[in-house]
């Protein structure tokens, strides 16, 4: 019975607030990246802010770096993104 509930709740789900959530994931990556180029930028030869700002941040985003550098390489222009396809219109 609790099977079927949580079945007919993950449908639910998957019809109403799938896409929204996937949304809301993908909009706080890009902010989270434009807040990473802000702060940290000089790390890829953007000079955004001094350093020593940088460097009070620095502890925080230790473990973002890595997987930001490797988003950084991959990142795709703005007309390059699937919403701006025109073949899916």
């Amino acid at each position: 019975m609790t099977s079927r509930w949580g079945a007919l709740r993950d449908l639910l789900y998957g019809m109403t607030g799938y896409e929204f959530a996937r949304h809301a994931m993908q909009i706080r990556h890009e902010l989270e990246s434009v807040f990473m180029v802000v702060t940290m930028g000089d790390l890829i030869g953007v000079p955004v802010l001094p350093p020593y700002y940088s460097l009070r941040l620095l502890p925080y985003v230790v473990p973002q770096i890595e997987t930001w550098k490797r988003h950084m390489v991959r990142r795709k222009e703005l007309w390059e993104k699937p919403e701006y396809d025109l073949l899916e219109m």
